[in-house]
């Protein structure tokens, strides 16, 4: 299906990357609360709509594409994504609120990263400006600059000789020590 928009063709996934970024640029930019809100039930719908979560608190640069549209896109509150980044279906930028983790917090991805379908960044890790993901890769580690990560074959890393605390702690909390 392709839908007209100013007179220039776009397929639907092309022209929801557009309404996203076009929402969150007016809902920033707003000082009207009014309006404010408005744009903010029209954004969560669209989210809703794809099955994604993008929280308007999140802080993201210019010029974010979505080749193949927002369907299944996972971005945590805390994350930080740069200028010029591609975010292909089914990824999660996702933070580790885990209380004995080493990487509590949420991803920083630096400018020009292409994110593969189906790769997972989770927790505080930096990715470097020009970075490569690949698909489905699960990247909990810092990435430097000009790098690309390829998936390799499932391994254990840690068995434990204790039971893992599991169970799931908000951002604010875990971060920030509220316990509200």
């Amino acid at each position: 299906m392709t839908l007209l928009l100013k007179k220039k063709l776009f397929n639907r996934e092309e022209y929801y990357t557009l309404l996203l970024n076009k929402l969150r640029k007016n809902y920033n930019k707003s000082r009207n609360k009014f309006l404010k809100k408005i744009l903010e039930y029209k954004y969560l719908k669209l989210l809703d709509k794809n099955g994604s979560s993008i929280p308007l608190r999140t802080k993201i640069g210019k010029n974010l594409i979505f080749p193949h549209g927002i369907k299944g896109i996972f971005i945590s509150v805390g994350a930080k994504i740069g200028d010029n980044c591609v975010i292909f279906q089914q990824v999660t930028i996702g933070s580790n609120t885990v209380k004995d983790s080493k990487k509590i917090g949420s991803p920083t991805i630096g400018n020009n990263v292409y994110i593969g379908a189906g790769a997972k960044i989770i927790g505080n890790v930096k990715v470097g400006n020009n970075v490569r993901i690949g698909a489905n890769c699960v990247v909990v580690n810092d990435i430097p600059d000009n790098a690309t990560v390829v998936l390799e074959k499932p391994r254990i890393i840690i068995k434990e000789n204790k039971i893992n605390d599991n169970n799931f702690y908000m951002y604010d909390e875990v971060v920030n020590g509220n316990n509200s």
